[in-house]
Formats: C-alpha cells, structure tokens, sequence
C-alpha cells in the first residue's frame, strides 16, 4: 500500500478494551473507539540487560496510570499531562496493519492516542531523529495518511527541549490533587494578580515550605504561569495568573478558580 493508496478500510486495526477484550476490524469502522481508554495492545517488556526502561506514570489528566517504554516516552507524557487541551490518553493503544505494494504485510504500534478537549484525536510515535530507518520512516509515513484519512491528526516526536523538560518534570512532582491547599492558592492567585517573582510571592503568602509546593501545583494546573522555556525555574522565575485548565478562561485574581 503506496501513501496514496492508503484508506481507512484498507488498513486494520487491533486493540484491547477497557473490558481486557482482544477487537479487530478496519480503521475506517473502528476509528470512532474512545481508544484514550483502551488497555496498552501489547505488555510493555522487562527482562535483563534492557537497554530501554519501561513504566507506568500516574497521569493527572487520566487519573490514573499510562505505560511507556523509555525515559523519552516518558517525558513525552509528562509534557501531554501538561498540555491543557489534553483530556485523555493512552499508550499503545492500537495496532495497524497493511500491505505493502510487494505484498508484505507491515504491523505497526503507535505509541500514544491522545483526545483533545475540542474532542479529535491525536496519535502520536516517539522516536529521536537519530534513530529512524528508511522502514520506520515508511511506517510513519503510512500511518500519518492512515490517520488523515479519519480526521486524526499524527505526530512523530523526538528529543524536546533540554530547559522546557526539566522544567516540567520539575512540576511533574507537584501534579496531584493532594498537593492543592484552598486557603493557600487562594492567597497565591492574590498575590501574582500582577505578577512577581517566585520565591518573594511564595514568602509573602507564608512558609516557603508549605507554601512552594501549592504554587507548583498551580504552575502545573495552569492557574498560575511561567516562561518554562525561559530557563531553569528559580526564585526569581516571574510568576503571573494563567489560564486555568478546568475553566479555559484567564485566572483572573479568582480565589474560586484557585480552589476549584
């Protein structure tokens, strides 16, 4: 199957259900799955002398669990738990299969599914510039017109950002709701109504030590904001209200946005 050749009919899909049932069919009849709930498609390998390390990272967005297979695809989720217009996804979620103009029959397993809050889809494969062959490249290729054909959008990603990463593994630590304090993030919202720097706002609210991880934890959320490629957050990293990702509207000094 050439580029132009592809059709959704013409490519198959396999996945495993939230129920832990094995489905199989055409993408052009199964496209419409919720596949951001779906189980990985194949068990995430682990044996001695791996040279890549697999995981389960505890997802904000999802509320619960997602598989990766290296550090890489790792960061890659970080940064979609990270993303506001992200509202699930998923890990291996499917499989697809089609035939090659010599009469091959090529499989291949995407890395991620991701559904977006305006609800489309989005796939996404992992794999650093470096270490794409001409056969991964062809994959690839067959996948993203795979993917147009049923109004997915596709993304193949490598390495990102050396300072943007850091920074958000950084607020990573900070992801879940039990980190949040009402009372505290209610004085934070106050505090960077007009922006300021990190640390001085933090001391202004209370102990840095209670106080810090509330303000990551907004940082994360989004109701509070910074340049995460500017550099490596600091004390003097300014601080300003953001978008708060619950709501999609400006944080504007809401003490119940804070809190929500």
């Amino acid at each position: 199957m050439g580029v132009r050749e592809v059709s959704a009919e013409g490519v198959g899909l396999e996945y495993v259900s939230a129920a832990g049932v094995r489905e199989r069919g055409s993408l052009g009849r199964l496209w419409s799955v919720p596949f951001e709930s779906v189980r990985p498609e194949r068990r995430f390998p682990a044996f001695r002398g791996q040279g890549n390390w697999c995981g389960w990272y505890w997802s904000a967005t999802c509320g619960g669990h997602v598989g990766y297979e290296s550090w890489l695809e790792r960061d890659h989720l970080m940064l979609l738990d990270f993303d506001p217009l992200v509202t699930g996804m998923a890990s291996q979620p499917f499989r697809l299969s089609w035939t090659r103009p010599d009469g091959k029959r090529v499989r291949h397993t995407p890395d991620f599914f991701v559904r977006r809050v305006d609800g489309t889809g989005l796939v996404v494969d992992v794999r650093p510039d470096e270490r794409i062959g001409p056969d991964d490249a062809a994959k690839f290729t067959v996948t993203a017109a795979a993917c147009r054909s049923v109004g997915w959008d596709f993304a193949r990603v490598g390495t990102p950002e050396g300072v943007l990463i850091a920074n958000v593994r950084w607020l990573a630590g900070y992801r879940h709701p039990r980190v949040h304090r009402p009372e505290v993030a209610a004085r934070l919202v106050k505090v960077f109504a007009d922006g300021g720097g990190l640390l001085a706002g933090a001391l202004w609210v209370g102990d840095q030590i209670a106080v810090l991880p509330v303000l990551f934890h907004l940082l994360w959320r989004g109701v509070l904001a910074v340049d995460l490629e500017a550099g490596l957050l600091s004390a003097d990293s300014r601080v300003r209200l953001g978008m708060v990702r619950e709501g999609g509207g400006d944080a504007v000094a809401s003490a119940a946005a804070a809190s929500g």
